[in-house]
C-alpha cells in the first residue's frame, strides 16, 4: 500500500470508533461501530480514493467492517474517441435522416431534406444526450469519476443511426443510493425530451384522409412502428389525430419513437442496463439475477431478439455492479422511485395495438 497501516488506521479512526483491526496480505480489515455508519463510509471512500485506496463495507455473524486495500487509478488514454465517436455519429444521424426525408417525399412531400435532417438530428442527438448528461450530473453530485460519453453509431438507411451511448465509469459506486440515482438519472432525463420532440414532431408531421393514407401505405413499403402508451397519448393530446385522419410519422417524430425505445430499453431491470442497476439496488444480488431472466424474456416476446441475445450474452460474465457498501438498505423514497421506474418501462415500452406509418 502507498500509505502506511498507521496512516490508514488514524484516517479510518478519524470517521469510525474502531473496536479492532486484524491485516491479511492484501487488506487491513477494521471491526467498526455500525452508529450512522452509511454516510461515514461515503466520507472515507471519499478520502481514500485520491490515495490510491479503497474500502469495502462486510458485515459477518452480526458484526460491521471496513477493509481498506490498494487499487491502481485506470490510465486515461486516447481521450481523443468519445469526441471522434460524437461527430461520426451526428453525420450519420444525418445522412439516415437525409435519406429518410427523401424517401418520404416520393409518398408524400413533408419539406427539405437537409432542413428535415438537421431537426431529426437535433431532436435524436439531443434526447441522447440529455440522457447522458443525466447520468453525467448524477456522478458529480456523488463525486464518481466517469469519462465523456462514447455516442456509438449505428447503421444509416437500412437500420438505426445509433445505439446510443455510453460512459465508462472510472471512481467506485459507494452503497446502493448512489447506484440506484446514476442509474435512474439517464433515463428520465432523455424521457422528458423525448416527450417534447413528441409533441413537436405531431405538429410537423402531415395529416392525410385515412382513405388516402391507405392508398399511400398500399403503394410503397412504408416504415412502421409500435409506439408505446405514452407516446400515443402525447400525440393524442396534441388534436392532431382527429377521426377520419391518419398521421404521417415525419423522421423528427421517428427519432422521439427511438428516444421512447431507448428509454425502455434502459428502463428493463436487466443485467448492468440502466434499469438493471435500479434493480440491483432495490432488490439484491438474487432478485437482480432473476429481473435480468425476465427482462430477457420480454426482449424476446417484443421481437427485439438482437437485444436479447446481447444482454443475455453479457449478462453470463458479469451480471452486476457491486456498490462498496452493499449491507446498507435503500433508502424508502427511492423505493417508491422504483416502482415508478418500472411503471415507465410498461408505457414507454412498444406495444402491438397501434401503428405509426
Amino acid at each position: 500500500m502507498s500509505e502506511s497501516t498507521g496512516e490508514i488506521t488514524e484516517i479510518v479512526s478519524s470517521i469510525f470508533e474502531i473496536r479492532n483491526v486484524n491485516q491479511n496480505l492484501d487488506a487491513l480489515q477494521f471491526e467498526i461501530s455500525k452508529d450512522d455508519f452509511k454516510p461515514k463510509f461515503v466520507s472515507l471512500v471519499q478520502i481514500l480514493e485520491p490515495k490510491n485506496l479503497v474500502a469495502r463495507l462486510e458485515e459477518f455473524d452480526g458484526k460491521l467492517f471496513v477493509l481498506v486495500g490498494s487499487f491502481t487509478q485506470p490510465k486515461t488514454k486516447r481521450t481523443w474517441i468519445p469526441q471522434v465517436l460524437f461527430v461520426v455519429t451526428i453525420i450519420v444521424v444525418l445522412i439516415d435522416g437525409y435519406f429518410r426525408t427523401i424517401y418520404a417525399n416520393t409518398i408524400i412531400p413533408i419539406g427539405d431534406p437537409l432542413q428535415i435532417a438537421v431537426l431529426y438530428t437535433a431532436s435524436l442527438i439531443g434526447i441522447l444526450g440529455i440522457h447522458e448528461l443525466g447520468h453525467l450530473i448524477a456522478l458529480r453530485k456523488h463525486q464518481v469519476r466517469a469519462t465523456w460519453p462514447y455516442f456509438i453509431p449505428g447503421i444509416p438507411v437500412f437500420g438505426i443511426p445509433t445505439f446510443g451511448a455510453l460512459i465508462m465509469q472510472k471512481g467506485f459506486m459507494k452503497n446502493r443510493d448512489i447506484l440506484f440515482d446514476v442509474g435512474f438519472a439517464g433515463p428520465i432525463a432523455g424521457l422528458i425530451v423525448a416527450m417534447v420532440v413528441t409533441v413537436y414532431g405531431a405538429y410537423v408531421s402531415p395529416i392525410v384522409p385515412i382513405s388516402e393514407a391507405q392508398a399511400l401505405f398500399s403503394k410503397s413499403d412504408f416504415f412502421q412502428v409500435h409506439p408505446s402508451i405514452l407516446m400515443s397519448g402525447i400525440i393524442t393530446l396534441t388534436g392532431r389525430t382527429t377521426e377520419g385522419m391518419e398521421m404521417i410519422m415525419s423522421p423528427v417524430l421517428y427519432a422521439a419513437w427511438l428516444g421512447f425505445l431507448i428509454t425502455f430499453l434502459n428502463l428493463l431491470p436487466a443485467w448492468q442496463l440502466d434499469g438493471g442497476h435500479i434493480a440491483r439496488a432495490t432488490l439484491g444480488r438474487k432478485w437482480h439475477k432473476i429481473t435480468t431472466y425476465i427482462g430477457i424474456a420480454i426482449l424476446f416476446g417484443l421481437g427485439y431478439w438482437f437485444m436479447a441475445l446481447f444482454v443475455l450474452m453479457f449478462s453470463m460474465r458479469n451480471i452486476d455492479v457491486r456498490p462498496l457498501d452493499d449491507t446498507s438498505p435503500l433508502s424508502k423514497r427511492r423505493k417508491l422511485v422504483f416502482v415508478i421506474a418500472m411503471a415507465l418501462a410498461v408505457i414507454t415500452a412498444p406495444h402491438p395495438f397501434s401503428m405509426l406509418h
